[in-house]
């Protein structure tokens, strides 16, 4: 019978059923002789309910673990998933082999209870991060075995499915020898074919945990493999072709532009002082742009006021900011966001020297303040200073400044959140609502003109870059920039205390550096293009700007 006559008798659903099938089979003989030589050639990752406060609960499939199970395996996966004693809770996995030829192994994951949403104390979509946590374990135990290529389902919610996945998968080897590096399997998203499938938010995911992963990789990068130089350079080539113009100036248009706190940062190293100005336009170009700033330092030495060793271990990752205004600009322009973006990025090195700077220099920057360098570790600051009086020239909708300030945001809040500083309650409702969505979480702290009397407070210079009182290095790092700011609303994120992560915070994040808040501001920005519903009670789940905005 041919398969015009076939197209006549079965309804169109049916016929696609029926191709779905029949690739399958295909798949099914032809993986018969790699399975053979490679057991574990295929892996397949599922979820599976079950409250986790009940050892007798006898779990709930996820609608495409129902219909695998049904479909493909006549009830195996459940039959073996329960005789494997109780439900996986969230976090944990059980990896079943052979259930049927096309899948070698398959990770079951837990997902915790059905009932899981949005949780107004945590201040987070507990069901996304419940995703997350599943997909990037099921894939790491596949990983384990060497699994070439994994196939994710969506657990409702694609792309926290794609955000797990990939960066739990992400490993920093580029500098190990090739034979000795760590198994990175392939990634894709499973479907059924009559079931509902998002694989514009799988994209959408995909695209944040890359942007994430490269913010990740410009931090473990060694200093002496990323100075400003090659920081530069680097730039230059991840966004070739991106659709991000890139501007690279150096010392001499510092100097024209009166960039003195800049360059007095930089006067102790040998390495010369790089700004990056990128800009991308996703709208009309006479629409204000967004104005992001990354703090550059590519290593920080503390200066003539030197860090101990064990501080010095991590200032590879001063540039934590850079890398993150880096990463973001890549994604907001592979996913196309309809807004003008102008990043800039002082790169520079605070390195001790015969002409670094020193405890009670005094510097006279731009807008005709003077400012007092009372102690030459705390030049994060006065690395922004600049970059923010330049923002000026662009008349910009609002700045966003990400540093790694001060280590109080550790003894504040470890590793659970970056401390975010606004004079703008609009910026801040937004931030919030992208940080619940990402599960990439932000607090806010006061911007109170205590901590401006504190800094302003000597007779003889307008600022000191630390201040008198004590602790509230933070707090009074937020107030020296908003004495610089040109005008109109302002974010400042202090990130030092999520730069890096032991590997147990977050099951989708290995030890090293974290790359965060990448995904937070990148749905941030994204806020600014779509009034997104805003996260409510009663366990309704945050959506993401991204995807509303592709549905439009």
């Amino acid at each position: 019978m041919s398969l015009a006559v076939l197209r006549k008798i079965i309804r169109p659903s049916s016929l696609k059923s029926l191709q779905y099938q029949a690739s399958r089979y295909m798949q099914h003989k032809g993986k018969v002789a790699e399975q053979c030589s490679n057991p574990a050639s295929r892996g397949l990752v599922l979820g599976v309910y079950a409250d986790e406060n009940d050892r007798l609960d006898i779990g709930v499939l996820t609608p495409t673990a129902a219909k695998y199970n049904e479909s493909y395996t006549s009830g195996r996966l459940l039959e073996m998933l329960r005789l494997a004693g109780p439900m996986p809770k969230r976090g944990e996995v059980r990896v079943l082999y052979n259930l049927e030829p096309t899948y070698s192994a398959v990770a079951v994951c837990g997902l915790g209870s059905e009932c899981l949403g949005y949780d107004d104390v945590e201040k987070m979509d507990i069901s996304k991060e419940a995703i997350r946590i599943a997909a990037a374990r099921g894939c790491q135990e596949l990983q384990q075995l060497e699994t070439s290529r994994i196939y994710v389902e969506d657990f409702g919610h694609a792309e926290s499915a794609a955000e797990g996945a990939h960066m739990g998968l992400w490993v920093n080897q580029e500098l190990r020898s090739p034979d000795q590096r760590k198994f990175v399997p392939q990634l894709q998203l499973y479907y059924e074919p009559e079931l509902p499938c998002d694989s514009n938010g799988w994209r959408i995911g995909l695209a944040k945990a890359e942007a994430q992963n490269l913010a990740r990789q410009l931090q473990e990068t060694p200093s002496n493999l990323m100075t400003p130089t090659t920081f530069a350079q680097n730039v230059v080539q991840i966004l070739c072709n991106s659709g991000v113009n890139v501007e690279v100036k150096v010392r001499g248009w510092a100097e024209n532009e009166e960039m003195t706190s800049f360059l007095t940062v930089a006067k102790g190293s040998c390495e010369p002082p790089i700004f990056l100005e990128l800009s991308y336009y996703g709208t009309n170009t006479k629409e204000r742009p967004i104005v992001l700033i990354g703090q550059g330092n590519t290593f920080d030495s503390g200066g003539l006021c030197l860090k101990t060793l064990e501080a010095l271990t991590d200032m590879r990752a001063d540039m934590t900011g850079a890398a993150c205004v880096v990463a973001a600009s890549r994604a907001i322009a592979a996913l196309k966001l309809p807004v003008n973006i102008r990043a800039l990025i002082p790169l520079c090195e605070n390195m001790l020297g015969c002409n670094a700077m020193k405890p009670g220099d005094v510097i006279t920057v731009k807008n005709g303040k003077s400012i007092e360098i009372v102690k030459t570790s705390n030049e994060a600051p006065l690395a922004l200073v600049d970059a923010l009086l330049y923002a000026e020239h662009f008349g910009p909708k609002y700045i966003v400044d990400v540093s790694t300030i001060s280590k109080a945001t550790i003894e504040s809040f470890g590793k659970v959140c970056a401390a975010v500083f606004t004079n703008s309650e609009d910026l801040w409702q937004r931030m919030q609502n992208a940080s619940i969505h990402t599960g990439d979480r932000v607090w806010r702290l006061p911007l109170w003109n205590y901590y401006t009397q504190q800094i302003c407070s000597a007779e003889h210079v307008d600022v000191q870059n630390i201040g008198k009182g004590e602790g509230a290095n933070s707090c009074k790092a937020a107030a020296f920039l908003r004495e610089f700011l040109p005008c109109g609303k302002w974010m400042h994120i202090d990130a030092l205390n999520v730069m890096k992560t032991k590997g147990t915070d977050f099951p989708y994040i290995r030890r090293g550096m974290a790359g965060r808040p990448t995904r937070t501001l990148i749905e941030f920005i994204a806020q600014s293009v779509v009034q997104c519903t805003d996260s409510g009670s009663g366990g309704t789940k945050t959506e993401s700007a991204l995807s509303s905005q592709q549905m439009r």
